[in-house]
């Protein structure tokens, strides 16, 4: 990926633990790295096409000058959030926050705090077999895509299917959707579920009846695994009603774990 470098942007602000940083103020030295494309602008010459460095250096002495926070790592964390959010073409960003003046008593140059934070790619599989099936997924869809730091691109038709497990139960509506996301993959499971528990999800019965089931298939080509949470999903590969509404708006994605692509996963099913 292509990038555009401002370094050592200075802003005088009001960051810091001690009252009289926040009161006084100080200077802070802002580096970003923005990641993008810029192939098509270099072909065009068109500033619209890229990321105006300028615009992106107005717009960080005025986060910086109008937000106060105690730690720089808030201060760096908000502001790349900002970028990623306000900042149409970019990526990815690097940022570093430089402090100069940080009071630690001994001769220091600066300390600093640098972070890289992205958009992330998602795929997320919803289902329902309770009440109003299909406005649960409408819900559902409409609250990721209103959540901060996450957007819709993509969405499934809505398949019916019959249940899966042993559990008798009324046949499921299915689908999957792709999510831009500045979330980590936990911070995504926590907002799902309270996605789910806003739809009335109760976990009481493995594999039974309920309004609302969102899980994650795939967040870039991630391989984890936790206590909590399984990326890919442990199972995808075995489920028609996942693969069928995911090879909609996926074909080609590979399974980190077997290299498989959706479709290939789908056909191996017969």
């Amino acid at each position: 990926m292509d990038r555009i470098n401002i370094e050592n942007l200075e802003v005088f602000a009001n960051h810091g633990v001690f009252p009289e940083e926040n009161v006084l103020g100080q200077k802070f030295l802002v580096s970003v790295t923005l990641y993008t494309n810029t192939r098509h602008a270099g072909q065009t010459d068109d500033l619209k096409a890229s990321i105006h460095y300028g615009e992106v250096s107005r717009f960080i002495t005025d986060y910086m000058k109008k937000h106060t926070y105690k730690l720089i790592e808030r201060a760096a964390e908000s502001l790349a959030e900002a970028l990623l959010l306000g900042t149409k073409h970019l990526e990815k960003v690097e940022l570093e926050l430089k402090k100069p003046w940080a009071p630690v008593g001994l001769p220091v140059e600066y300390v600093s705090v640098k972070i890289i934070r992205q958009w992330h790619t998602a795929y997320v599989a919803l289902g329902s077999n309770m009440g109003d099936k299909q406005k649960y997924l409408e819900d559902a869809v409409k609250a990721l895509h209103e959540a901060r730091g996450c957007y819709v691109t993509k969405t499934s038709s809505w398949l019916v299917t019959p249940p899966y497990g042993r559990i008798q139960q009324d046949d499921f509506l299915n689908g999957c959707l792709e999510l831009k996301t500045l979330l980590s993959p936990e911070e995504l499971l926590g907002t799902l579920h309270k996605i789910e528990q806003d739809a009335g999800r109760e976990r009481t019965i493995h594999w039974g009846p309920r309004t609302l089931d969102l899980d994650i298939l795939f967040y870039d080509d991630l391989i984890l695994g936790t206590d909590t949470l399984c990326i890919p999903h442990a199972d995808l590969q075995n489920r028609d009603f996942v693969l069928r509404p995911l090879e909609e708006i996926a074909p080609y994605k590979h399974h980190p774990g077997n290299g498989k692509t959706v479709r290939e996963m789908l056909a191996g099913l017969g």
